[in-house]
């Protein structure tokens, strides 16, 4: 963690309070902006808060699916917390979303994922991660548009789930969204990421600074 993080949850300071999209902000509990370690190496991005994470304020907690991925990031030696923990004390890796409101009836459309991009956009370039974990098709197909040279619609995130795609600047390792995915996809996920990029120098040479 860089020293002069003084706190995990929305670090940069992002306004709680953003009204852009009235839909969601009538309806959300609360948003829930970027958690974890501004000078992580590795980023994990989702589409949207679940109910829990909502609840907690912190993104992929309190719900099943979050404390899957949880404890994998313990597995993977990047949280030092149990995985049912609200605020897990983590370490080298940022979690955030694509949009920061929870509608309960449905997903964020099209407009208020733009809306949410400055947030996204400001995170990504101020951490610069060395590995990016798009969770579900949404995520994967917002950073083929910027960081790779496919296109959205060549990605399919169940049949790249677990394996690493060459991105501008960072590499991007796919994953299905955590309650979808089997027990075997899971330790698919582990297993690649302990024995084909932490078992490796993953970082590149693109002037990364001195932490």
């Amino acid at each position: 963690m860089d020293a002069d993080q003084r706190d995990l949850a929305n670090p940069f300071g992002m306004d709680t309070d953003c009204r852009n999209c009235p839909a969601l902000a009538e309806c959300r509990e609360r948003v829930v902006h970027g958690y974890g370690d501004v000078g992580g190496e590795f980023l994990v991005l989702g589409e949207s808060p679940s109910a829990g994470a909502e609840a907690t304020g912190v993104p992929f907690t309190g719900d099943a699916a979050g404390r899957r991925l949880q404890s994998l990031l313990g597995e993977l030696g990047l949280s030092r917390s149990p995985p049912d923990a609200d605020e897990p004390e983590l370490q080298n890796v940022f979690c955030t979303y694509l949009t920061r409101c929870r509608h309960p009836e449905r997903a964020a459309t099209d407009e208020e994922v733009r809306a949410c991009e400055p947030f996204l956009n400001a995170e990504v370039r101020m951490i610069n991660p060395e590995i990016i974990l798009p969770v579900g098709q949404r995520a994967l197909e917002a950073l083929a548009v910027a960081y790779t040279t496919r296109s959205p619609e060549s990605f399919d995130v169940a049949t790249e789930h677990a394996t690493t795609i060459r991105g501008r600047g960072f590499e991007l390792v796919p994953a299905k969204p955590f309650a979808e995915q089997t027990e075997a996809e899971t330790d698919a996920l582990r297993e690649h990421l302990l024995e084909n990029v932490l078992a490796r120098d993953y970082r590149q040479t693109k002037g990364r600074r001195e932490r």
